[in-house]
């Protein structure tokens, strides 16, 4: 009787361990997918192709004040500068596909490089697509000093003295070079009608105007916000449809005369390196679709004098499509190329 019920007993208890040891396996399983599920657990790198102080720099600054809350987790910006904002795309380009690497894509190096560099070491579609953030309206302005008081004046000036007059830049494919190129372009006059100066990044082409060292620059309005606000630089002309409400006084490309520059325009978009993972991709829509509602985000967006625009992935992906189009349109009328 004792040797049946040890049998007995010994076979019950296995049985219970087996069954535990089945149960403990499959919570393990569970854990581990939940695991594997949960993005991200580390802070995320956003990597921005430009100098500190410049809008893309600005714009990267004004996401990662605000997304902790919905990601989870710091987004941490890394400025890794160069080549137009190639080197720092090639980086995102190049990283590991896991979500931990974004980039700040901005026109200048996402869609007015591969328009326009056909040796460039990327494409414009080589990265993951997450959403558009902003756009950004374009204005030429000069020094609070300078003798020029509206862009017919400026035109004037270089008409009169090509060559003479000079002009920040960021290099030959950006923002800050293809405004006053197209402006040539438009006048009939060669593409040194005014001289480039080429700064880094466009928060030193701003101090360049600012002292005086430059006669004139064309960029983004973000960057130069502030001192247009406070009058240390004097806006001519920008390049949207209407007025800026924080510039009111200050005539569109087309009141101008120059219905050609609405071509120019900025904007940030995030970007993912090529074949991100779905989990990462599916988090981003979800942290991209609140902060579009964050007030925080909206009012420093409109501060930086840039327009809150949202986009999913697809739509994002078209806009920039029918940018790279337009820019490689631009450089066939304008005689612009990079090798």
């Amino acid at each position: 009787m004792a040797i049946s019920a040890i049998r007995a007993f010994g076979a019950f208890g296995a049985a219970r361990w087996a069954a535990a040891m089945a149960g403990m396996a499959a919570s393990m399983a569970l854990a581990g997918h939940a695991a594997a599920q949960a993005y991200p657990q580390r802070p995320v790198t956003l990597v921005t192709p430009f100098s500190v102080g410049g809008d893309a720099d600005l714009a990267a600054r004004n996401l990662a004040a605000v997304v902790q809350p919905y990601l989870g987790q710091p987004l941490v910006v890394l400025n890794r500068a160069g080549a137009n904002g190639a080197i720092g795309s090639q980086y995102v380009r190049d990283a590991e596909p896991d979500g931990y690497t974004l980039l700040m894509a901005r026109v200048g190096s996402q869609a007015i490089l591969p328009a326009l560099q056909p040796g460039l070491s990327y494409r414009w579609d080589d990265f993951t697509f997450l959403g558009l953030l902003e756009l950004n309206p374009y204005v030429c302005a000069v020094p609070k000093n300078s003798r020029y008081r509206t862009l017919a004046d400026l035109v004037a000036a270089i008409k009169a003295r090509p060559g003479a007059l000079n002009y920040a830049t960021t290099g030959p494919a950006t923002v800050l070079n293809l405004g006053p190129q197209l402006l040539f372009n438009v006048l009939g006059l060669s593409s040194t009608a005014a001289m480039p100066i080429t700064y880094k990044g466009s928060g030193e082409a701003m101090l360049a105007a600012l002292s005086g060292q430059v006669d004139f620059v064309c960029t983004n309005y973000a960057p130069m916000a502030g001192p247009l606000q406070d009058g240390r630089l004097r806006a001519l002309v920008t390049t949207t449809p209407k007025r800026l409400e924080s510039l009111p006084d200050v005539p569109t490309a087309r009141e101008a005369g120059y219905p050609q520059l609405e071509a120019i325009t900025g904007w940030s978009a995030l970007y993912g390196p090529p074949g991100m993972t779905q989990d990462a991709v599916r988090k981003w829509a979800e942290v991209l679709r609140q902060v579009s509602s964050d007030r925080a985000w909206i009012d420093g967006t409109v501060r930086l004098g840039s327009v809150p625009d949202v986009r999913p992935a697809e739509p994002t992906r078209a806009f920039v499509q029918a940018q790279v189009d337009a820019y490689v349109k631009l450089g066939r009328t304008a005689g612009i190329a990079l090798k």
